[in-house]
């Protein structure tokens, strides 16, 4: 009965939610220590503390021995949760492996608009994350690996669920377009270039007025405005009275 799904669980994409990771791997993972010792009546509540104590990602390495990874998703399958407490693993940040965990089983439980519309904000996490495989430990990174989950089509040594197209839920399901975290930042560049080109357009002042123009020209005895050339040149006149005339 341990091995058993619960009984009030449903099909996934028209079968037996274990069956979702294939037959080999599933039973290696019944034989394991792990699933003995650490599984044995876990419920939805309780997964979250191994969940959290886990230390990488993956599927099996050497002779097809499965990681507690694996392990564990197992078991969220066994058991499947509310698509609500599904989602409260994916919002607790401060977990990563839970987050990943979850990720990896919205991937293969939930429908393809649904995975899309999850899993695309996680594509904003650049944690680092420790996955394990036959060739030992490599680091990856949040991003990578929901990215490998939406685009590849075997994750963690498990065949993913057939993902239908996003242009075409677009289409179709009316899936929101999806605007890359660049071209918001390129925006963004943008209106801040025009905002820093209108602080810099020239503030020439507007012709002279009439009355302004008064300022460069020089007034006349009589009061009338003379040209400042002319006033120069009425500076250098001699001022001196003019010789009497012999009559």
């Amino acid at each position: 009965m341990a091995n058993k799904t619960f009984r009030e669980a449903s099909s996934v994409h028209g079968r037996n939610p274990q069956h979702l990771i294939e037959n080999v791997i599933r039973q290696r993972i019944y034989e394991s220590a792990y699933w003995k010792e650490q599984c044995f009546a876990l419920t939805a509540e309780t997964i979250i503390d191994k969940a959290v104590e886990m230390q990488s990602i993956g599927g099996v390495y050497g002779n097809l021995r499965p990681l507690p990874f694996i392990c564990l998703l197992l078991k969220l399958l066994q058991l499947q949760p509310e698509p609500e407490i599904i989602l409260e693993y994916l919002q607790a940040v401060e977990f990563k492996y839970l987050r990943a965990l979850a990720a990896m089983y919205t991937r293969l439980c939930f429908n393809s608009y649904q995975v899309f519309d999850i899993l695309e904000p996680l594509l904003q996490d650049y944690r680092k994350l420790r996955l394990r495989n036959n060739s030992g430990y490599h680091i990856t990174h949040m991003d990578e690996f929901v990215d490998e989950l939406l685009t590849e089509e075997r994750v963690c040594d498990i065949i993913l669920p057939r993902l239908t197209k996003r242009d075409v839920l677009e289409q179709v399901h009316g899936l929101p377009i999806r605007k890359s975290p660049l071209d918001v930042e390129d925006d963004n560049s943008e209106n801040e270039d025009d905002n820093i080109s209108d602080r810099y357009v020239s503030r020439s002042p507007s012709p002279a007025s009439d009355a302004g123009s008064d300022r460069y020209l020089s007034k006349s005895p009589s009061g009338s405005p003379v040209p400042q050339g002319e006033e120069e040149e009425d500076r250098y006149i001699s001022r001196s009275p003019s010789p009497v005339s012999d009559a």
